[in-house]
């Protein structure tokens, strides 16, 4: 499972620059806007310090880390959803990602341009909010006269579904997000297929100077405040320090945090809250060949995550054996901890949970 995120937000708020720390794939930055003009993709390791342990003492040769997708979009302006500032086509690459990664300014630079004039959170995520509604709109109206003409056959399944389509066109309208339209599940169906830009999920992160990495500012407390509406998870992060940490190497790293009065890079806590916001989870697989995480949704069944690995592993599943991470790091080996009974025999019902060690046995 490829995880993909659309960083996003007005030109000049640290996008590309964040971008270039997470992937190291060299996006041109620039004070001006649009200096990114095709969104650029890079695959990211996720940071898990247990898979790491896990190669250790499993003496694995090859270490394969879970990933997740970035990709950098052009900065949006007001009139997007019109065409302006290449619009159209940028808002064409949210509807691909699985979660918007909303990037705020929130620091003040008289010598970095803002696009606006001047810094204002509240303004700025209003400004992105609305062209991604306008354009929603734009699609959910051009449903509605498609389902109109066919509803005119009398098929009751069509006209429950222009029902549908009508109301939320009317919600949008009215300058609602598609996330907060009240529909059943079934009701859904109607419009699924259009994949919202306003129904997506949303990771706030906050573009700090480094004097406010540690306890923020008031123009974060404003983010929250925004987040807070919908239970979005807001990360805060310095594009200039994260661009100097992404180049060193991991004691470097650890040194330079521990100046700074912080546990961890931003850049890791903005794919671990990502995770969160989706509701993934990894488990591991171990041996003398390779040390690797998977990644899975939570409250996945076992047969469904070895399906993860190969679709054979989930049509011929016969059972997972399973060791929880904790158990195996005390233990110190598979072997020890299924000597101690640590190591369990689950079957097809068995949820598997965050940290999980399986191996999986299969008809082939």
């Amino acid at each position: 499972m490829s995880l993909r995120c659309g960083i996003v937000g007005l030109p000049n708020v640290g996008k590309s620059t964040l971008f270039n720390a997470l992937s190291n794939a060299g996006a041109e930055s620039a004070n001006f806007p649009f200096c990114t003009i095709d969104p650029n993709v890079g695959l990211v390791p996720v940071p898990d310090e247990r898979l790491h342990k896990l190669a250790k003492l499993a003496e694995s040769k090859n270490v394969l880390p879970a990933s997740i997708e970035f990709v950098d979009i052009a900065g949006l302006v007001k009139g997007a959803s019109e065409g302006k500032g290449k619009g159209n086509a940028f808002l064409s690459h949210i509807r691909e990602v699985d979660l918007i990664l909303h990037v705020v300014r929130c620091f003040d630079d008289d010598d970095i341009i803002h696009v606006e004039g001047s810094v204002d959170p509240e303004r700025d995520i209003a400004i992105i909010e609305e062209e991604l509604i306008l354009k929603d709109l734009e699609s959910v109206e051009k449903r509605v006269e498609k389902l109109r003409k066919e509803a005119k056959s009398g098929d009751r399944k069509i006209v429950a579904q222009l029902e549908v389509v009508q109301r939320l066109a009317d919600h949008l309208g009215e300058g609602n997000s598609a996330r907060t339209f009240k529909v059943s599940k079934e009701e859904r169906e109607a419009y699924k297929d259009l994949f919202l830009l306003s129904a997506k999920q949303v990771l706030y992160a906050c573009n700090v100077g480094e004097s406010d990495l540690e306890s923020g500012n008031e123009y974060v407390d404003t983010v929250k405040k925004i987040a807070s509406k919908h239970d979005d998870e807001v990360v805060m992060f310095c594009a200039k320090i994260e661009a100097e940490i992404a180049e060193l190497d991991e004691d470097e790293k650890e040194m330079f945090l521990e100046e700074l009065g912080v546990e961890s890079a931003g850049l890791d806590r903005l794919i671990k809250a990502a995770f969160r916001e989706l509701g993934l989870i990894t488990y591991f697989t171990a041996g003398p060949k390779e040390a690797r995480a998977w990644t899975i949704k939570e409250g996945t069944k076992a047969p469904q995550a070895a399906g993860v690995i190969h679709t054979d592993f989930e049509k011929g599943f016969i059972r997972a054996e399973t060791i929880a991470f904790s158990d195996y790091e005390e233990l110190g080996s598979e072997k020890a901890a299924r000597d101690a009974g640590k190591m369990r025999q689950e079957g097809k019902d068995y949820v598997v949970k965050d940290g999980d060690v399986l191996l999986f046995r299969f008809n082939v």
